[in-house]
């Protein structure tokens, strides 16, 4: 027996029956040998912190654009937070962490530049529209590994898809999710909430967009006016709600599910579409459209940055792959160097 089949057999022995097993695991889309060392998920974990997708998230925006403070978030810390959460709350209802964290680290790398604003732009620009988490698949799938793509297990890629949430539902009922989704996806998209709306009301503080003073009285009250409370909060209630039901599902109380709803609805009318954070990124909009509309239009600036003329909807497909996967630097600096008049240098 070697390494793998030890690790396996300790998932047997001492997971919830609800647990997705490495085992189980419905396999890569490329059959390829099996790792002596690591059981599946852990792989494709592996494989995911070694990403490039996954280092370029440092420079990616959370909520602040390019911030200037050294402890705002970026999406890379948001990435692991809600890999710290969600292993948290997979460990408390003994679920599979491998799985847990694999779809974790994953789940954002589809991210644009610039945040929801990034997101939202490519959405109109390109057909068919462009929403992160599908974008995520795709990287994983597609794009990394110059083309080869990653070659994740399913259930990863699945929590990776079904992770997202908008401003819809936080836990998701049988009639709208898949039916082989496992619930480590289910326990990543619950955590990704918990870890920004608490970790956004922090950075928003410390902007001076908001005080702590301005939280609504039922997140207080349910909550806790501290970022720490507020998630151990929000952690023990899932733990506690979860491990009480006889079925494979997750579950929250009605108050602390309510407190986080109201919470993430102040955010948005407080930080997202506030009036000074909203003007930067319209700002940013408007580096990506242009960005966009050149790849597209110009066959010479396509050529070296795609390295090739795809045609039509490919094209277009093909210029939201590339500014997706940029950095808020990197496209503010091709900006720059694209459409701005530099100062004349003659010696």
């Amino acid at each position: 027996m070697n390494l793998r089949q030890e690790l396996e057999a300790r998932e047997e022995r001492f997971l919830s029956p609800f647990a997705f097993k490495s085992v189980q695991s419905r396999g890569r889309a490329r059959k390829e040998p099996e790792c002596d060392l690591r059981p599946a998920f852990q792989h494709d974990r592996d494989r995911i912190l070694y990403s490039k997708a996954f280092r370029r998230l440092k420079h990616k925006t959370q909520v602040f654009l390019s911030p200037s403070g050294d402890h705002y978030r970026t999406r890379l810390t948001h990435t692991l937070e809600v890999s710290q959460i969600a292993r948290t709350l997979a460990r408390g209802i003994g679920l599979n962490e491998d799985l847990t964290e694999a779809i974790a680290l994953g789940h954002d790398l589809g991210h644009t530049p610039f945040g929801h604003a990034g997101e939202s732009i490519l959405n109109s620009l390109l057909p068919g529209g462009f929403r992160h988490h599908q974008q995520s698949l795709r990287v994983v799938d597609e794009l990394e590994k110059d083309g080869q793509g990653l070659n994740l297990t399913y259930e990863v890629r699945m929590g990776i898809l079904w992770h997202s949430k908008g401003r819809g539902s936080i836990l998701l009922g049988p009639e709208e999710a898949p039916e082989d989704l496992s619930l480590e996806a289910h326990v990543v998209r619950v955590a990704d909430l918990m870890a920004y709306v608490a970790h956004d009301t922090d950075d928003a503080i410390r902007g001076g967009v908001i005080s702590v003073d301005d939280l609504p009285q039922l997140v207080v009250a349910v909550l806790g006016n501290r970022i720490s409370r507020q998630i151990n909060t929000m952690i023990r209630d899932f733990i506690s709600m979860t491990r009480a039901q006889k079925a494979p599902k997750v579950a929250m109380s009605d108050h602390v599910l309510e407190g986080m709803y109201c919470l993430r609805e102040f955010l948005w009318d407080n930080v997202y579409d506030n009036l000074e954070v909203h003007s930067d990124f319209m700002r940013a909009s408007k580096v990506i459209e242009e960005l966009f509309s050149k790849l597209v239009d110009d066959d010479n600036f396509c050529l070296e940055h795609l390295g090739g003329l795809p045609r039509g909807e490919e094209r277009m497909r093909r210029a939201a792959d590339y500014i997706a996967g940029m950095t808020d630097r990197y496209a503010l600096k091709l900006y720059e160097d694209t459409f701005l008049p530099k100062p004349w240098a003659r010696l």
